[in-house]
């Protein structure tokens, strides 16, 4: 997220089966294989696009739609992607329980100097019990991951910073001796590194320990106490965060067009899918209305923006007056609405001031 521009842009990449939206209305069902990715990430360059994150799983959620049940691993894909691209910023989706800090510090080392510094780090505490189950992980409880996840940030930071064979650390989780990982990243201090949450623990470790935020609002009043927080916690610790929202956009010259492929999503829903996600999630499904089943099955859990080119352009704008540093951009026809975010999108948020 190096760019100048006032919002950055970024794409919530299908590096899973039948992302984002819980549903069996899916026009590319085939859009989560490399080959697709690929062309995606190529096109997301020449559009303008400053970044790309992917969702990283171990496994699926079930349903008649297979809800991620194909998934990409993202270090490997962040390899590729990076060499198929010349200026897209990729981030890899790290899960805190599957990586030894020096393995994951060595793996992003290399990374950064594969692409010259467009390399970062969505750092995961892990909540998804049946993927550690699997594995023979314990699942810790929640405070626990978080304080785990911060010891995992220190151990980057020192293996990327300091003197190669120098950094020691002692703590519940990590023990490290005479820490040595050489080559060190190109980009300084570090690569730039994400964590996603929005619980009182998530806020606390984002603001001490990251560079950006990711959220993942379903209004508009979340995303702005959500925003306001975070940026608040930040600056009386002396430091400044990013924060950047996951936001799915339907927009078509016929303003009526996007609540009819709403309609269609949501007349697909996959409950099994979604029960299963609540599940996991560990939230009682009977909590939820049939309005919070609706948005799952359109959004995947982001907020929705809908109409014509300009009202997404002016949703845009909005988020930006909330004090958002990026949008992170969901798609029900990935490659197509990449390549129609560069044409149709971007020349207006250039007149809007918030692309250069």
């Amino acid at each position: 997220m190096n760019s100048s521009d006032r919002l950055k842009l970024g794409i919530f990449m299908p590096s899973c089966r039948n992302l984002m939206a819980l549903s069996t209305y899916k026009p590319d069902p085939e859009d989560w294989t490399f080959e697709s990715n690929r062309r995606i990430a190529v096109a997301a360059e020449k559009a303008g696009f400053d970044f790309i994150f992917p969702v990283s799983r171990w496994m699926g959620f079930g349903g008649e739609c297979d809800f991620m049940g194909d998934s990409l691993e993202t270090m490997t894909w962040a390899s590729a992607l990076l060499q198929a691209t010349t200026t897209l910023e990729v981030y890899s989706t790290v899960h805190v329980p599957v990586f030894n800090p020096v393995v994951a510090a060595k793996m992003g080392a290399t990374l950064d100097h594969m692409s010259g510094g467009r390399w970062g780090i969505n750092i995961v505490s892990g909540w998804n019990k049946p993927e550690f189950d699997m594995m023979g992980i314990e699942m810790l409880p929640h405070e626990d991951r978080y304080q785990r996840t911060a010891d995992f940030i220190t151990c980057l930071k020192g293996l990327w910073t300091e003197e190669p064979g120098s950094f020691n650390f002692d703590s519940k989780y990590y023990k490290i001796q005479g820490g040595y990982s050489r080559p060190q990243p190109q980009r300084k201090p570090h690569p730039p590194i994400v964590n996603a949450g929005t619980s009182d623990d998530a806020r606390e470790l984002v603001t001490n320990h990251c560079d950006v935020c990711f959220i993942c609002p379903m209004t508009w009043e979340d995303t702005s106490e959500i925003t306001r927080d975070v940026k608040e916690r930040a600056a009386k610790k002396g430091r400044d965060i990013k924060v950047v929202a996951s936001v799915m956009c339907l927009w078509d010259e016929d303003p009526n067009w996007a609540e009819q492929e709403r309609q269609k999503l949501i007349d697909g829903a996959d409950h099994v899918a979604i029960k299963n996600w609540f599940d996991v999630l560990g939230v009682e499904s009977g909590s939820f209305d049939h309005h919070t089943y609706e948005h799952f099955a359109f959004t995947g859990g982001g907020l929705p923006l809908m109409g014509t080119a300009q009202d997404i352009v002016d949703g845009f704008v909005k988020l930006s007056e909330l004090g958002l540093d990026g949008i992170l951009m969901t798609f029900l026809r990935y490659e197509q609405d990449t390549i129609r975010t560069g044409t149709e999108l971007i020349p207006l948020l250039r007149e809007a001031g918030l692309r250069n």
